[in-house]
């Protein structure tokens, strides 16, 4: 395994991070210890998770994914050799009825419950990294490429969430802070409050990069590069579809957009086509196209971690493996000319 500097905060991380989203709805709790047994194993120490897991979320589940993480833990006694990350949910409204009463938002109140909670389900006295999922105020993240402003939007002020994280921190509960699904003038707002008012400096932020969705590159790969807040990357093989498993429609049984068809931001004819490109350049050099679409991500100096997910003990161990694949030029000039044609399909 290799590791990069999460931040500057002194911790180290593993190159492949383990997503967890599967853990208690396409993964028992039992499958789940496997995985996070074999991960660790290999090398792996950051585990990634959220209130709001296990996906699709559902009030049934709702926070299942920290208790499986939690029990894992306590049996295997590994708290201390990992790098525990987990989010708090941003505003959810009707989307998410059953978080706090469809009251969520990064405000004192909600953040302070939500650790709370989080902390008994993870059966922990802190958490390394305690990430904001997405942005209390009106932008584009979770697909949305371009930015639309709303003049009648009154979130709670970063000021206030910082301040709150601050509190956190003094307290013992979190040791870092991290963003997630945030835009370039989002993290440098916090950045800018961090430095003027001597609180906690963002560490890093978890937001989509694959071959499908390279939108980081624009504008934050700056800022990850000069203010040291390295790129957690999440659904590098876009939900899957660049395995190159769905291709001509297919729907393999119980994969996860068989099982969830209303997840489809990876599955646009755009998307589709570039999907095609990417596994005929993977299959022309003989490489696994999921290894090829995750060795990419490997790649870029301003990732940290690349986090994976996986339903299937082969999966996982195909995608730690990509840690050993180096791309060769004539395989990153081809990934480039695929981008070219087709940028971006998926943001």
């Amino acid at each position: 395994m290799h590791y990069r500097k999460l931040g500057r905060t002194g911790l180290s991380v593993s190159l492949i991070g383990l997503g967890t989203m599967t853990f208690g709805e396409q993964n028992s709790e039992k499958e789940a210890f496997a995985q996070l047994d074999f991960a660790t194993g290999q090398g792996v120490n950051l585990i990634d998770t959220a209130e709001m897991y296990a996906v699709p979320p559902r009030a049934e589940t709702f926070g299942s994914t920290e208790t499986i993480i939690g029990k894992w833990l306590k049996r295997s006694s590994q708290r201390e050799n990992v790098v525990l990350a987990t989010k708090v949910c941003g505003p959810c409204g009707d989307w998410l009825p059953h978080v706090r009463n469809g009251q969520a938002r990064l405000d004192r109140h909600n953040i302070s419950k939500a650790i709370n909670d989080s902390l008994k389900r993870l059966q922990t006295d802190y958490i390394d990294l305690y990430q904001l999922h997405w942005p209390e105020r009106k932008t584009n993240f979770f697909g949305k490429l371009g930015y639309v402003h709303d003049p009648e939007d009154r979130p709670v002020p970063i000021i206030e969430t910082l301040q709150l994280l601050n509190d956190l921190v003094k307290e013992g509960k979190i040791r870092h802070v991290g963003l997630s699904n945030e835009t370039a003038w989002g993290v440098m707002r916090y950045l800018q409050l961090s430095d003027c008012l001597q609180m906690p400096r963002v560490a890093s932020i978890q937001n989509p990069y694959s071959l499908l969705n390279r939108s980081f590159e624009v504008g934050l790969a700056e800022v990850a590069h000069r203010e040291d807040v390295n790129l957690l990357a999440y659904s590098p093989l876009g939900f899957g579809v660049l395995s190159g498993k769905y291709q001509q429609g297919a729907r393999p049984e119980g994969a996860r957009l068989s099982l969830f068809p209303d997840y489809n931001r990876y599955s646009n004819p755009q998307a589709e086509a570039a999907t095609s490109a990417y596994v005929a350049l993977a299959k022309q050099h003989g490489l696994d196209p999921a290894q090829m679409a995750l060795a990419y991500v490997n790649s870029r100096p301003f990732v940290a971690s690349n986090l994976i997910g996986a339903t299937t003990m082969e999966q996982l161990k195909s995608n730690i493996a990509s840690i050993d694949l180096r791309l060769g030029d004539e395989v990153l000039d081809g990934i480039e000319a695929i981008h070219q044609q087709y940028p971006n399909p998926s943001p």
